[in-house]
Formats: structure tokens, C-alpha cells, sequence
């Protein structure tokens, strides 16, 4: 065979030559594992059988021992008997001499393998039946208070022959199981040996295989090894890739879950940095309410001085009215569902919340250059975006400068900016006169948790949320900031092409030619405040309706049994029932009657126990309360022909 036809590849692209190695080298490994297997499981037993022969033989010279010692210490109880007469000494003596023949009898048993030891253990046997004699007549004599005798007969067998046969046939079972422990021991030393040259042997032959398999691995590797490292790295790189990916799984998880905490705590700080420009502004409104009331009362004789002032009072009330909304909807916990919604407008109406939340060192300027454009967004979480903004700027600018929020139309290329995609964008930029940032720091201002505030002061979870809600909107952010001139934090949002839609009534958006109802309808009131539950009868009985005053939710059943009920007008918020679920218990009793809940602020209820019907909004006026009778019943089937007729 040609070297190229032994390099020549098998049909599988491997060399013949190192698949037929490769085999030899496998088969001779395996080989040597068997022999080196066999030569340690048999130099093991051998060990085995040695330590079992030792122990053999340490147990007879123990026990040869032990009977030595029993074989005295019965004598010398036999010594102490024969002199005191004392016969529980005498019983002991004959407890001990019979111990001793058990353990001849043990002795025999452990050595009968041992035809040298046997006629030994005979001997011994045969002097102690003779010594056993010898100590019984001494016994006897004592027994028989014969005591001088048995004492000389004592002293006599002290020098007796069967002592000495007995110490001298002990002597020799010790000695020659000394001879054979060492014999053994040298014949286990000699196997271990051998074994341990076999094992050598095999080892270097082992090695000898170990060092050609790394020699032909080596070749194997440096044939394949490119293909084999591309393959690790992209196994390290996809392993790398989903652990990364469940890393930041749970770190989103994580990060939402502390979001949703830490958004509702951002508003009430935000509510409690307002609390004293509120009162303020409370203050200014109950002032033109009363005084306007009050001149209006000095001046009924001239009625349009009355009115004049009445309005004024009304203005008043209507700002106040307005302001509590805002308030309320900013400390909501809830999320609206996205709408439509005009950010020219509502930056605007963003100012007073601006100006209180921000002080009076901050000068805030808006520019509104959106053209009436729309985005499709949460209100309060849009509004709350932009309220963060603000405050980062009045942060940066250590609570004193000026503070811009400029709205305009940009319309964008695929990858313009960010991850945007082609197509009309609304711009909110809020603009500071601060401090401005690094770049290094830019790049990391949308990182969780972290902030350039000192401790205590900041979160680091403001812009993260920013960025988090943008990006949600598939918009994006930009940052532009200088050293010592300020920064401008820019958000893209898609512009919204579908109309705007309002999702509540609200005495502040009534239109005074909405629908109005064309019948006098029979309403029942569910308000457990005496006083709103007067008011809300008599605007009522003002609008030609007929009312049913109700002030306890549990009370509500019986009333619309014993009258027939067109609509049902009801707090939200009641002592012992809430109003969605006092609608709820009633059930398929009011199938066919409209709904409509009136609230100043629905608490804990959830927007969801609304259901379709309408809400009404505390304060309202009598155009605003006639237009949300006219849409409840406008949306109940079964009253739209009673309105008809």
C-alpha cells in the first residue's frame, strides 16, 4: 500500500490510516483497563484474605491471653477463699475456673483449621482437667473447714506440674501464631508487591497508548479545529444570547413592577408640591364666588348689575371646578385606555399645573406650532411624561431660570431619528436654561436607576419611564445637550390621523345645543348626602322632570318596583353600597331602565365597573346635566321610543 493510498479518505472525508490507529489504539486501551482492573481486583483479595489471617491470628493470641489471666484470676479467688472461708469468694473462684474451660473450648473452635496448634490445644486441655482437680480438693477442704489443709495443699499446687504445662502449652500457641502472623504478613507484602509491579506495567503501557491517542487527537484537531471553534463560539454566543434574554425578562419584569409603584408615588409628590399653590388658587376662586354672590345680593333690584355679578360668582366656580378635575385625574392610580389627543392643547392646558409645580423662580414658556396635530396616547401618562420633564429641567437649573416646551410637526424618514418610522410625527422638546450634561452622561441618562441628583433626591426611573412610554408609542427620544448652555429632551410621537372622541361628560365641555330629552322623564336620585341629593331634585324638577329622591342604595329595589322608573341617577360613592354595585345587585330589574353615575371622584371603584353608562361629572350645570340625561337615555333601547313619544 502507496503512503497516498494510506492517506486517501475514507467515504466519510477521514483518513483511512488514523480511523485503523484509532481502533488499535482503542482496542489495546481497553486491554489494559481489563488487565489493570483484574491485577487490582486481584491483588485486593489477596490483601483481603491476608488481613483476615492477621485478625485470625491477633483473636488467638488474645484469647490465649484472656485464658491466662481467667486461669490466675481464679486461683487467686481460690487463695482468698481457702483463707477467709468466705464462700461467696469460693463461688467466684468456681465462676472464673469454669470461664476458663469455655474459653479453651473457643480457642479450639477459632484454631481447629490449624492441625499444628490442635494436639497444643489437647495438651492444654488435658492440664487443665488435671489442674482443675487439684484446686477442687483444696476447695473441698476449705468447704469442710479443713483450713490448715487446704492451705497446705494451696501453697503445694502453686508448684503443681499443671500450672506449669498449662503457662507453658499458652506460651507456645502465642509464639507460633506470632510465626504465622509474621509469615502471613510477608506473603501479603509479597502479593501487594507483585501487584504493584504489574500495575506499573500496565501504566506505562497505558500512557504509552494515552501519549499516541494525544498525538493522533493533535493531528485530529489541528484539522478540524477552525470549523470546531467557529461552532464553540456560536454555541457560547447563543448561550450567551439567552441568558441575556432572560436576564433582561426578569429585569423587565422587575423594573414594571417598581414602575407602577413608583409612578403613582411621582404624582402624589407632584400633588404635594401643589397643595400650597392650590389653596392659593382656591382662595382667589371661593373670593370671586362669594363676593360675586354677595354683591349680586345687594344689587337685586338692578338685574343686570345681579347678573353681572352672577356670572362672575359662576366663573369663579366653574375655574375651581376645573382645577379639582385636573387634581383628581393627575392622582388617579388607574391608566386610561390611549385616545387621541391634541398635545398643542393639552400643553396648554398644562400651565397653571406647571407654574404651581415648578415655583415661581422658573419662568415657563410654551410655543405651540402643532397645526391641530394628534397623537394616540394615555392622557395621564402623556401629561405625567411631560410634568417629569419639567421638573428634571427645574432640577438642572437648581430651581431657578427658564424652562421652554415647544410643540410642532416633523414629518420623518425610516431611521431619521431613532427607531421612528417614515411617516408625520408630533415633537414635544422640553428646553432648560441649566447646567447642560456630558456626552458621557447622555448616553446613560435613559439607564434604570440611574441619576446625576444627589441621594435622596431623584429615582433614576424618570427618563427610563419616559423613554419606556415612548417607545410603547413606537416614537423615540432625543437629547441634546451643552455644558454650561442647557438640554432639550425631544420626544417623537406618531401623529394620530382617526378624530378625537371624549370619553366622559363633563360640565366643562357641555354644549349648550346638545340633545335635549323630549319627554318629562320619571328619575330616580340615589345620593346619600341630604344636601347634594336637594340640589340635584330641584335642578331636576327645573328640567320637567319627575324625581324619586332615594338616600340609601339598599332602599333602591323597592322604590323602582312601586314607581315606573325611566332613569336611575346615582352616586358613586355610598357609606354601605357603592353605586355600580347597588346597578349590579338590581340585575335584570332594570333591563330596560337608563343609568346614569354622577361623582366628584370615584375612589377605589374601578373605571371598568362603569360599564357602558354614562358618568357625570361634580360640579355640573343644568345644560351639562340635561345633555347626559338626553345621551343615557339615548343609549338604553327601550327608552329611546318613551323619548320619542
Amino acid at each position: 500500500m502507496t503512503r497516498d493510498e494510506r492517506d486517501a479518505p475514507a467515504p466519510g472525508g477521514w483518513p483511512a490510516w488514523r480511523t485503523i490507529t484509532l481502533v488499535a489504539m482503542a482496542l489495546l486501551g481497553a486491554a489494559v483497563l481489563i488487565a489493570l482492573i483484574l491485577t487490582l481486583g486481584s491483588a485486593n483479595r489477596e490483601r483481603d484474605a491476608a488481613l483476615r489471617r492477621q485478625t485470625h491470628s491477633y483473636d488467638v493470641m488474645i484469647l490465649a491471653r484472656t485464658l491466662a489471666g481467667t486461669i490466675a484470676r481464679s486461683e487467686a479467688s481460690l487463695g482468698r477463699y481457702v483463707i477467709s472461708g468466705d464462700k461467696q469468694l469460693g463461688q467466684l473462684y468456681f465462676d472464673e475456673w469454669q470461664q476458663a474451660g469455655g474459653q479453651i473450648d473457643r480457642l479450639d473452635q477459632i484454631t481447629d483449621d490449624n492441625v499444628e496448634q490442635q494436639p497444643r490445644i489437647d495438651r492444654l486441655r488435658d492440664a487443665y482437667e488435671t489442674r482443675g482437680k487439684e484446686l477442687s480438693l483444696i476447695a473441698l477442704s476449705t468447704n469442710y473447714k479443713l483450713n490448715e489443709q487446704a492451705l497446705a495443699r494451696y501453697y503445694k499446687a502453686r508448684k503443681a506440674a499443671s500450672l506449669t504445662e498449662i503457662n507453658a502449652e499458652l506460651d507456645e500457641i502465642i509464639d507460633r501464631e506470632h510465626s504465622l502472623l509474621d509469615e502471613r504478613t510477608a506473603t501479603a507484602m509479597a502479593s501487594v508487591d507483585r501487584s504493584s509491579r504489574i500495575a506499573g506495567v500496565l501504566a506505562i503501557f497505558g500512557i504509552l497508548i494515552v501519549l499516541g491517542a494525544i498525538a493522533l487527537g493533535w493531528l485530529t484537531v489541528k484539522a478540524i479545529g477552525e470549523r470546531a471553534l467557529a461552532r464553540a463560539d456560536a454555541d457560547a454566543a447563543q448561550e450567551r444570547a439567552v441568558e441575556l434574554a432572560a436576564a433582561v425578562a426578569q429585569a423587565t419584569d422587575e423594573l414594571r413592577t417598581q414602575e407602577a409603584k413608583l409612578r403613582q408615588a411621582q404624582k402624589m409628590d407632584a400633588v404635594g408640591q401643589l397643595t400650597g399653590g392650590i389653596a392659593h388658587d382656591f382662595n382667589n376662586m371661593l373670593a370671586v364666588v362669594l363676593g360675586g354672590l354677595e354683591l349680586a345680593q345687594r344689587s337685586l333690584h338692578d338685574g343686570a348689575t345681579a347678573r353681572r355679578h352672577l356670572d362672575s360668582a359662576r366663573e369663579g366656580a366653574d375655574r375651581a371646578a376645573a382645577l379639582t378635575r385636573r387634581l383628581l385625574a393627575f392622582s388617579r392610580e388607574e391608566s386610561l385606555k390611549p385616545e387621541p389627543i391634541g398635545v398643542g392643547a393639552l400643553v396648554g392646558g398644562m400651565t397653571n399645573l406647571l407654574d404651581r409645580t415648578l415655583g415661581d423662580a422658573i419662568t415657563v414658556t410654551t410655543d405651540d406650532r402643532s397645526q391641530g396635530w394628534r397623537v394616540c396616547a394615555d392622557r395621564l401618562q402623556l401629561e405625567n411624561a411631560i410634568l417629569n420633564l419639567a421638573v428634571n429641567a427645574r432640577d438642572a437649573m437648581n430651581g431657578r431660570g427658564t424652562l421652554g416646551i415647544a410643540v410642532a410637526c416633523a414629518t420623518l424618514a425610516a431611521g431619521e431619528v431613532g427607531a421612528c418610522a417614515a411617516g408625520d410625527h408630533v415633537t414635544i422638546a422640553v428646553a432648560d436654561s441649566g447646567e447642560g450634561m456630558a456626552p458621557e452622561i447622555v448616553e446613560r441618562v435613559f439607564e434604570p436607576f440611574f441619576t446625576t441628583k444627589p441621594v435622596g433626591k431623584g429615582t433614576g426611573l424618570g427618563l427610563s419611564q419616559i423613554f419606556a412610554l415612548v417607545r410603547q408609542l413606537d416614537g423615540d427620544v432625543d437629547i441634546a445637550s451643552t455644558p454650561g448652555v442647557g438640554t432639550t429632551v425631544t420626544l417623537y410621537i406618531p401623529r394620530e390621523s382617526a378624530p378625537a372622541h371624549a370619553a366622559e361628560v363633563s360640565s366643562a365641555i357641555a354644549d349648550p345645543g346638545s340633545p335635549r330629552a323630549r319627554a318629562a322623564l320619571r328619575v330616580l336620585v340615589v345620593e346619600d348626602d341630604p344636601r347634594v341629593l336637594a340640589a340635584t331634585s330641584q335642578a331636576l324638577v327645573e328640567l320637567g322632570h319627575h324625581v324619586v329622591p332615594c338616600d340609601d342604595p339598599f332602599a333602591a329595589g323597592a322604590l323602582i318596583d312601586a314607581h315606573a322608573i325611566d332613569i336611575i341617577l346615582s352616586d358613586v360613592l355610598m357609606p354601605r353600597r357603592t353605586g355600580p354595585e347597588m346597578i349590579a345587585a338590581l340585575g335584570d330589574r332594570i333591563a330596560a331602565v337608563a343609568v346614569l353615575y354622577v361623582t366628584g371622584f370615584a375612589g377605589e371603584v374601578n373605571a371598568s365597573e362603569f360599564g357602558e353608562h354614562g358618568v357625570l361629572r361634580k360640579p355640573f350645570t343644568l345644560a351639562a346635566l340635561e345633555q347626559a340625561i338626553a345621551a343615557a337615555v339615548a343609549a338604553t333601547p327601550a327608552q329611546q321610543q318613551i323619548a320619542a313619544e
